[in-house]
């Protein structure tokens, strides 16, 4: 069963963009595989506290892309192919990176101070 523990909301990010993320990233961290059911919008929009409209944008996304099958009535349940897995690795990499290189320009960084303290960290 895909489970949403650990999820925490951030401010400033829609719930619905971030329910999409969050099962993208148990994708590529092997948390949720292929054929894992997903909780129903009902009781998915229970946990978390949010609209059960929230949920369904969300897991229309998911089916949009292909990571969620859902039937009229039916559970609902994670696909994933193994090809889509370096696909969603390299997208989520790349909103992430997108993300701390524009807060490193706000605060004033340039691109060699930003490559040295990326240095730093990644030792």
């Amino acid at each position: 069963m895909l489970s949403f523990n650990g999820f925490a909301a951030v401010d400033g990010i829609p719930i619905y963009i971030q329910i999409v993320r969050f099962v993208k990233r148990n994708i590529v961290s092997g948390v949720t595989v292929n054929g894992d059911e997903a909780p129903s919008r009902r009781v998915l929009s229970a946990l978390l506290g949010v609209n059960p409209n929230t949920v369904q944008k969300a897991y229309r996304i998911l089916e949009e892309e292909g990571l969620l099958s859902s039937h009229t009535g039916a559970k609902s349940y994670i696909e994933v192919k193994p090809e889509s897995v370096a696909r969603i690795r390299r997208e989520l990499l790349e909103d992430a990176a997108a993300t701390v290189v524009k807060d490193l320009k706000e605060m004033g960084l340039t691109k060699e101070d930003a490559l040295a303290l990326i240095e730093t960290h990644w030792t």
